[in-house]
C-alpha cells in the first residue's frame, strides 16, 4: 500500500525515523523538506510499487538468522525477497544491498555496523557476515539494513542472540536440539509415520507449533541434527536441481513462527540424509541431487560457515562455557558406500574427521562432554537399515570401535545426543555411554520406535539398557540444561508436556 502524503508528512518529522542519505544533514528549516524527500524516495524502493515504480521493493521475509556464535563471535545472515511472503510456491528472492547493525542496548545506542554486502542470484540472495570482537555470556540486538542501494535503506525488526560465557566461566546454559523439521506432511497431513495428523489451519499458517514451546523456553541455542528440510519429500515431486532444493528452504523459514523463533535464538546446523540428497543417501550413484550439490546448497542456506572460509569444515566443537563442550559431526560427506561389508576399512565418519572427534575429546578439560550426532550411536534402530552406526550391515564396527576406544581413554562424563530417529529415547551402551534421541519436531513426522530385545531391531539380544522411551508417537524436542557439575536433559513433546527428565 502508498503511504499517503500525510503519513509521509509524519513519518518525516518522527524522532524514530532515520535515513542513511546525507542529504538530512540541512539546518532546521529545512530539515523537515529533506527527510520527507528521503523518506518518499525509500517508499519507491522499499514499500512495493512506489510513486515513481521504476525501482524493485526490497524485502526479508524469511527474516534474520544468527549462527555459530561463540563467546566473542557470530555469523548474521538474512536474504533479500521481492515479497513479504509465499509467491506461487516460492519466495522470489532480490537484488540489492545489506549490512547489519549490532549493539548490546535494545535501542541500538552505540550500535556498530558491518560492511555493506550485496545480495545476489549466484548466492540465492543471500547475505551473510562473520561479527566478532563480543563479550562473552552478553545480549546483543541486532538488525537488518537493506535497500536496493545504499544511498536510501530502511532497517529491520530487532532480532537478538547471547553470545555463549566460554571457558572461564561457570554459568547456567540451556539448549534444544530438534531433527525432521517435514514441512510436506505437516501441511498435508499426509503422515510419515504412526502419530495422527494434528496440524491445524492456523499453524499451516504460523509453522511448527513446537517452534514457539521452545521460544517461551527461552533457550540460549539451538541445534538442528539434521533432516532441516526433505529434499525427497513427496516423492513425486522430489527436488533435485538447484532452484528446487532451495525452494525447500525458503517456504519453510518464510513461516511467522520460524521467524520468530529463529530470530531471537542462535543456531547450529547439522545436515543428514534428506537434507543432504535423499533418504540413507551415501556419496554414490547418478540420482540427483548430486553429493557436490547436496554440500553446496546446505552451505548455501544456513548460516555455519565464515564467508571468508575457503573450505569450511562441517564438522566443529565449540566450548560452551567451562562445564560443557559440544562436538558437532559430519555423516555424509566422508562415509563409505553404504553397501561395503562392515569392517574396519568402513567409515561413517572418514578417518580425519575420526581422528579429530578423539583428538579433541582428550584435549577437552569441560566438566560435560556432549557429542551432537545426525545418526545414532546406541539406538536400538530398525534392523533392516545400512544407514548408522548401530546397524550390523552399516557401520556398527566404527561405532563398536569408537566405543571402546572410550573406555581404554577412560574418557568420562560424555554423553551423545542424537537425531535421525522420529522417535524420543534415553538408552545406554554396553559400555556404559548414554544417548539421548531427541526424536522428531512435529506429529506429522513421528512414529513408536524400536526397543531393545526387538526381533526387527538393532539389539535383539537385549544388550541396551534403556531407562525411557516414549510412549506414545508425537513430536517434540530435547532440552538441555547445563549448571555447574550438572547437566539436565528433559524430553517435550510439541505442545510443551514434560515426558521424562534425567540429571547427570
Amino acid at each position: 500500500m502508498k503511504p499517503t502524503s500525510k503519513e509521509v508528512a509524519m513519518a518525516a518529522t518522527s524522532p524514530n525515523y532515520e535515513s542513511q542519505s546525507s542529504t538530512c544533514h540541512g539546518r532546521n528549516g529545512n530539515r523537515v523538506f529533506h527527510r520527507a524527500v528521503i523518506l518518499l524516495a525509500w517508499c519507491m524502493i522499499s514499500c512495493g510499487p512506489g510513486l515513481a515504480g521504476d525501482q524493485p521493493a526490497v524485502f526479508h521475509a524469511q527474516g534474520e538468522m544468527a549462527g555459530e556464535v561463540t563467546a566473542t563471535g557470530v555469523i548474521l545472515q538474512s536474504r533479500l525477497t521481492a515479497g513479504e511472503g509465499l509467491q506461487a510456491g516460492d519466495v522470489p528472492g532480490t537484488l540489492g544491498v545489506a549490512c547489519f547493525e549490532i549493539s548490546t542496548k535494545a535501542d541500538f545506542s552505540g550500535a556498530r555496523r558491518t560492511d555493506w554486502l550485496k545480495a545476489e542470484a549466484e548466492h540465492d540472495f543471500i547475505v551473510r557476515t562473520a561479527v566478532s570482537g563480543l563479550l562473552p555470556g552478553t545480549r546483543y540486538f541486532y538488525r537488518l539494513v537493506c535497500g536496493a542501494n545504499e544511498s536510501v535503506t530502511r532497517s529491520g525488526p530487532t532480532r537478538t542472540f547471547r553470545t555463549l560465557p566460554g571457558a572461564e566461566t561457570s554459568a547456567e546454559v540451556g539448549f534444544i536440539v530438534i531433527t525432521g523439521m517435514n514441512y510436506d506432511p505437516f501441511m498435508t497431513g499426509k503422515v510419515n509415520g504412526t502419530a495422527p495428523a494434528s496440524a491445524t489451519a492456523e499453524d499451516k499458517r504460523l509453522g511448527y507449533p513446537a517452534l514457539e514451546v521452545m521460544r517461551r523456553l527461552r533457550p540460549d541455542f539451538f541445534v538442528g541434527t539434521g533432516d532441516n528440510v526433505y529434499y525427497d519429500r513427496p516423492v513425486s515431486t522430489a527436488a533435485q536441481s538447484l532452484p528446487a532444493m532451495r525452494r525447500k528452504w525458503h517456504e519453510q523459514f518464510v513461516l511467522p513462527r520460524c521467524v520468530s523463533f529463529f530470530g531471537e535464538v542462535a543456531s547450529f546446523w547439522e545436515k543428514d540424509d534428506h537434507d543432504t540428497r535423499y533418504d540413507d543417501c551415501d556419496n554414490t550413484g547418478d540420482k540427483a541431487p548430486s553429493p557436490e550439490l547436496g554440500r553446496r546448497v546446505f552451505l548455501e542456506q544456513l548460516p555455519l560457515a565464515d564467508p571468508a572460509a575457503t573450505k569450511p569444515l562441517t564438522y566443529r566443537t565449540h566450548r560452551v562455557s567451562r562445564d560443557l563442550q559440544i562436538w558437532f559431526t559430519e555423516g555424509r560427506d566422508f562415509r563409505s558406500p553404504n553397501k561395503d561389508p562392515d569392517g574396519p576399512g568402513k567409515s561413517l565418519w572418514g578417518r580425519q574427521q575420526r581422528e579429530w572427534l578423539q583428538r579433541t575429546l582428550l584435549a577437552s578439560d569441560a566438566t560435560w562432554r556432549v557429542l551432537v550426532s545426525p545418526t545414532p550411536l546406541v539406538g536400538p534402530d530398525d534392523a533392516r537399515k545400512r544407514d548408522n552406526h548401530t546397524n550390523p550391515n552399516g557401520f556398527r564396527d566404527e561405532g563398536d570401535t569408537f566405543f571402546a576406544w572410550l573406555k581404554q581413554n577412560n574418557v568420562k562424563n560424555f554423553i551423545i545426543i542424537c537425531g535421525d530417529r522420529h522417535w524420543q529415547y534415553h538408552s545406554i551402551h554396553p559400555s556404559g555411554y548414554e544417548e539421548f534421541a531427541c526424536g522428531t519436531l512435529c506429529d506429522e513426522n513421528a512414529r513408536l520406535g524400536q526397543k531393545p530385545g526387538g526381533k526387527s531391531s538393532t539389539d535383539p539380544a537385549a544388550e541396551i539398557r534403556q531407562p525411557w522411551i516414549q510412549k506414545e508417537a508425537s513430536g517434540g524436542f530435547l532440552r538441555v540444561l547445563s549448571k555447574a557439575a550438572r547437566l539436565t536433559l528433559e524430553f517435550y513433546d510439541d505442545t510443551g508436556k514434560l515426558l521424562y527428565r534425567h540429571e547427570a
